[in-house]
């Protein structure tokens, strides 16, 4: 199966460069994935597809603010670093910039010396990893000095940086927002709840490697990133006691999405506290063991998750959803609108 196939035209004014002021506000495409119909919505009407029973799975990972700008002790060369991933205590693979000008032993600060780094390390990828030393709590000092990583194509500045996580992330290690999340709030949960929508809660922390291009021609031949993911006993108990009550099990977001799939087992779609790295590549062909349905956003042309969704709902049928979300002017990617697929 080519790339190209999951190509589509979006013109660049569609992707939405800023969180609407409510985050309920959004629109919502409600994709039928039997027939391919759609219809069209607002998400703050989200209730009227779901059921007594059914059960909602969020994902809590928390964005870490994980830009730093500091520069290199010896010079005063300004450094950009971005955490990738912590190794070991105080150790983090990082992304640099300019790389060349960071090498093993050299020592960057930030924040008037409140926080520093040497790097002790350098990946085959041109990563750096680095060692850091401070005083105090870590993460109080990275929520002080860093900045939200928000992905490529936003452009403008994010003026609240919460509008950058969802209202229930708790569990601080993303690169990126599970961003299907962001458009709801504690209110909305609540009259979710209230109508016996089952809430349920799994942790995939985001990588940045969500938004890598596919680089090969052939689908089979992608590797997919590895995240890191978590789902407790309680969690696994209700998934399983919705399947039983014959309940349907709505992923929000394709991160929640490959967490499940990667879970759930193969013969019967049970579902056990477990966590882990997953690297699971979905795409169509792929026989769906755990969701019955899902909520997502719009997402990039050729990238791993319209081929997920597309796995879902059919390639054409997504590919016709999305030339009617075009069409209709709908808005792209983190910080756009909604699409629900029953």
């Amino acid at each position: 199966m080519k790339v190209d196939l999951f190509d589509f035209h979006l013109p660049e004014e569609l992707i939405a460069q800023t969180p609407l002021e409510e985050r309920t506000a959004s629109r919502l495409m409600v994709l039928n994935k039997e027939d391919g119909s759609l219809s069209h919505s607002h998400f703050r009407d989200i209730t009227n597809y779901l059921k007594p029973g059914d059960c909602l799975v969020l994902n809590d990972t928390r964005v870490l603010p994980a830009r730093l700008f500091g520069e290199k002790e010896d010079t005063g060369a300004a450094i950009e670093i971005l955490l990738l991933k912590q190794e070991e205590g105080d150790t983090w693979e990082t992304l640099v910039k300019p790389a060349k000008r960071v090498k093993v032993g050299t020592i960057i600060t930030f924040g008037d010396g409140r926080l520093t780094a040497e790097c002790i390390g350098i990946k085959d990828h041109g990563g750096r990893i680095l060692e850091f030393k401070y005083d105090g709590i870590f993460y109080e000092i990275l929520e002080s000095l860093g900045d939200m990583p928000l992905p490529p194509y936003i452009k403008e500045r994010l003026d609240d940086s919460e509008r950058y996580q969802t209202v229930f992330a708790k569990e601080r290690g993303s690169a990126a927002a599970p961003t299907a999340g962001l458009h709801f709030t504690q209110e909305l949960l609540k009259e979710i709840e209230d109508m016996g929508v089952h809430i349920a809660f799994i942790t995939l922390h985001v990588g940045l490697g969500t938004f890598r291009p596919v680089s090969v021609e052939d689908l089979q031949e992608h590797e997919m990133h590895a995240e890191f993911y978590q789902i407790s006993e309680g969690t696994a108990r209700l998934l399983n006691e919705v399947r039983e009550a014959g309940g349907r099990i709505i992923s929000v977001g394709t991160t929640s999405t490959r967490t499940l799939e990667t879970v759930a087992t193969a013969n019967d779609g049970r579902f056990s506290a477990s966590s882990g790295w997953t690297n699971i590549f979905i795409y169509p062909g792929y026989e769906f063991k755990a969701i019955d349905g899902m909520i997502t956003n719009f997402h990039l042309p050729k990238s791993t998750l319209i081929m997920l969704v597309s796995a879902l709902a059919g390639r054409e049928h997504v590919l016709h959803a999305y030339e009617t979300a075009v069409k209709e002017r709908y808005r792209f990617f983190s910080f756009g609108d909604a699409m629900f697929i029953l």
